[in-house]
C-alpha cells in the first residue's frame, strides 16, 4: 500500500511541477510562444509538439532517477541484492522501443516541416507582397523598398495580412536577421544572397533583432517591424518619399556603411535604383562580379550556338 502512495504522490508531485512551468511559460512575454504570423505559428506548434514528445523520454527517465535512488538507498535493507538479473526483454523492449519509435516521428516530423517552413518558399496569397532588401551593417540594419523608391534605418514597416519577400545580404560581418513574433531567423552574409518570406496576421510592434554576435555594437543592433493597415502604410510610402533625405552610393558608401552603434531611425529616398546590387558586388572579385541576369543571357547564348 505505501508503494502505490509514493509513486501516486510523485506523479502528483511531477505534474505538478509541469502544470506551474505550463503557467509561467504561458504568461510569460516569449514572443517565440506567442505567435502573431502563419510562420511562427507553425514554429510555435513544432516547438510545443517536440517538447511534448519528448515528455515521453524525460518524465518516466526521472521518475525512475528518483525511484531508484530511493529503492536501493543505503539505509533500505529489505532490498534483495540480484547482481545476476541482467536481461528483462520486456523493460529492453521498451527503453530501446519508446527511444526508436519516437526518433522515427521526429524524423519524419522535421523532414514535412523543413519543406514547410523553407525560408525560400514564398506564401501564398492574394494581396501582392511587398518587397523588402535587407543590408545588415555595423551595427544597424538597412530595409530598402526597391518598388518604393525608399529605404529607412533600423525600421521595417509592413502592410498586414500581405506577405513580404525578404532579400538579404551584409556588408559586415555575418550576421543574422531575426523578428520572433513573426518568425524564421534567417543569416545575411556578404557577397551573398539569402531570401525569407513574413507576413502579419494583424497590425503591431513587434522587436527585431541580430541574433548572431558580429561585434563590439552587437546588443545594439535591435530594430522595429511595423504593421500597418493598408492605408497607413501606402500614406507611410507617400510622405517618406517626399520627406525622405536622399540615398545615393556615394551616400551609402562614406556614410550609411560606415561602423556605428545605437543609431536612430532614419527614413530615406533611394536615387540609386541599384544601390543593393552594388553592395553585394563590393565582395566578388572582378571576374565573379556577374549579376544572375548575366549569367542566364550567357546561358541562352550558349544554349543557342549549341542548338546552329
Amino acid at each position: 500500500m505505501r508503494k502505490i502512495v509514493k509513486v501516486i504522490l510523485g506523479f502528483v508531485a511531477i505534474a505538478g511541477i509541469a502544470g506551474i512551468a505550463y503557467v509561467l511559460l504561458h504568461n510569460a512575454n516569449m514572443p517565440v510562444l506567442n505567435p502573431q504570423g502563419e510562420i511562427a505559428d507553425k514554429q510555435r506548434q513544432l516547438i510545443i509538439f517536440t517538447v511534448t514528445l519528448g515528455m515521453f523520454v524525460i518524465i518516466p527517465v526521472f521518475v525512475m532517477l528518483f525511484t531508484f535512488a530511493w529503492k536501493y538507498r543505503e539505509g533500505n535493507t529489505k532490498q534483495k541484492y540480484t547482481p545476476n538479473d541482467g536481461s528483462n526483454k520486456l523493460i529492453e523492449g521498451l527503453w530501446w522501443g519508446i527511444p526508436i519509435l519516437i526518433i522515427g516521428v521526429l524524423s519524419f516530423v522535421t523532414w514535412q516541416s523543413s519543406h514547410d517552413l523553407d525560408p525560400y518558399k514564398k506564401l501564398s496569397s492574394s494581396v501582392k507582397p511587398v518587397k523588402v532588401q535587407v543590408v545588415a551593417l555595423q551595427w544597424r540594419w538597412l530595409f530598402i523598398y526597391p518598388d518604393e523608391g525608399i529605404a529607412t534605418i533600423n525600421e521595417l514597416r509592413m502592410p498586414e495580412k500581405t506577405p513580404v519577400n525578404f532579400e538579404l545580404t551584409a556588408d559586415a560581418p555575418m550576421n543574422g536577421f531575426w523578428i520572433p513574433s513573426l518568425g524564421s531567423q534567417v543569416y545575411a552574409m556578404s557577397g551573398m544572397t539569402s531570401q525569407l518570406s513574413l507576413m502579419a496576421d494583424s497590425t503591431g510592434e513587434y522587436a527585431g533583432s541580430s541574433s548572431n554576435i558580429s561585434g563590439k555594437g552587437y546588443a545594439g543592433m535591435n530594430f522595429k517591424a511595423i504593421s500597418m493597415s493598408s492605408g497607413d502604410y501606402n500614406a507611410w510610402v507617400k510622405k517618406t518619399a517626399e520627406t525622405g533625405k536622399d540615398l545615393d552610393w556615394s551616400k551609402y558608401s562614406g556614410e550609411i556603411a560606415k561602423p556605428t552603434e545605437n543609431s536612430p531611425v532614419s527614413y530615406y529616398v533611394v536615387r540609386d535604383n541599384d544601390l543593393f546590387r552594388k553592395v553585394i558586388m563590393k565582395y566578388m572579385s572582378e571576374g565573379e562580379s556577374h549579376t544572375h541576369e548575366d549569367m542566364e543571357d550567357s546561358a541562352h547564348s550558349h544554349s543557342e550556338t549549341e542548338m546552329h
